[in-house]
């Protein structure tokens, strides 16, 4: 079973995420920056498993979120102050972020 959000909110450089059943996870802005699981970011790999692309950059300090949107029931699309916007955000793994 997924587990949705109810709720979405932007405090201060955080994102805070009401999940159904009451969880709440805090996310630092500049944090979901550095892990955003597009191709841009974290590269693809090729027929042989070797990584194609992607940034060594793990540290975007100052980056805010500008904004969001649900993607189908599984995802989050969010929008980078660096023009980032790429990434879907999986639930699952917006769940695995928080522990």
């Amino acid at each position: 079973m997924v587990i949705r959000p109810e709720s979405i909110q932007a405090i201060g450089d955080e994102i805070v995420i009401l999940w159904e059943g009451g969880k709440e996870t805090f996310y630092k802005m500049d944090v979901l920056r550095a892990e955003s699981p597009s191709a841009e970011n974290k590269g693809e790999s090729d027929l042989m498993g070797n990584r194609i692309g992607g940034t060594d950059q793990t540290s975007f300090p100052g980056i805010k979120v500008t904004g969001w949107e649900n993607i189908g029931g599984y995802a989050i699309q969010f929008y980078f102050s660096d023009g980032h916007n790429t990434g879907l955000f999986s639930y699952e793994l917006l769940l695995e972020l928080a522990e």
